[in-house]
């Protein structure tokens, strides 16, 4: 299927790596022109390289940390700058400390309503007037199973990343008329080293958490990042225009909840 991304203007945040990096890889090789951000240059660059490397698509990077308002600012107005315009946001980045809910104080939960919640909403009041001025466009955000299915000790991602859902909800009853899309994923387990980290038991191996956590899938495996990066694709573009305000789990069945 022809997605008709032609020649879009894609940002997409944590685009170094994981996730981010499968998404930018999908929409470059539909032919978007893709900017990724995050904050390691040295990664951005590695990343820039194998996308072009792999799918001789239009990308280029913007060193910026997202939990910072300036710097939601800049990675916008460097896509506009470059491109001349705007169709495509896709807001991603890593997630917040893993502990007991009770456990954190003030500057924890802070830090997670700047780099969960805060940031999709500042990428948006960015880059909404350039979609407007596009007539149209596509914000997407990417959380996290947990935020509709809670688990123990992710309760700074929880509570933040259900915000997002409630915000894009709401987005998306106020931009539908501009020909602009708000939707949410959430994905499942899917192989990043956040997956490892959160999930290993003392000196575990990467194999053996896979495999673990792969038992609790209907499927009986856990998601790659192609895996989010497919749908991206498809809600992104002009194909996916008539789906807006959802929240869709990409998890392999592994929400149990009937809704």
């Amino acid at each position: 299927m022809n997605l008709e991304l032609n020649g879009m203007v894609a940002i997409v945040g944590g685009g170094s790596q994981g996730i981010g990096l499968g998404i930018a890889t999908a929409l470059a090789a539909e032919g978007a022109r893709v900017v990724i951000s995050a904050r390691r240059e040295a990664d951005l660059i590695a990343a820039v390289e194998r996308i072009k490397s792999e799918t001789g698509g239009d990308v280029s990077y913007v060193a910026a940390d997202c939990r910072q308002a300036a710097d939601c600012k800049k990675v916008v107005a460097a896509a506009v700058e470059r491109h001349g315009g705007l169709d495509i946001l896709v807001n991603n980045d890593g997630a917040p400390p893993v502990g007991p809910l009770l456990g954190f104080d003030d500057i924890a939960w802070q830090k997670a309503v700047e780099q969960n919640l805060m940031y999709p909403i500042r990428m948006a009041r960015e880059a909404v007037p350039h979609m407007r001025q596009r007539g149209g466009g596509s914000i997407l955000n990417i959380t996290a199973i947990s935020a509709i299915q809670p688990i123990r000790e992710l309760g700074l991602s929880v509570a933040t990343w259900s915000g997002v859902i409630g915000f894009a909800k709401t987005l998306s009853l106020e931009l539908g008329e501009f020909g602009i899309n708000v939707n949410t994923i959430c994905p499942g387990y899917i192989d990043t080293s956040r997956l490892r980290k959160v999930f290993a038991s003392g000196n575990e191996s990467s194999e053996s958490v896979q495999d673990r956590l792969a038992l609790e899938v209907p499927v009986r495996r856990i998601g790659t990042p192609e895996d989010i990066a497919s749908l991206v694709a498809l809600l992104v573009s002009p194909k996916g225009s008539y789906i807006t305000g959802t929240a869709i789990q990409v998890d392999g069945g592994l929400l149990r909840g009937v809704r």
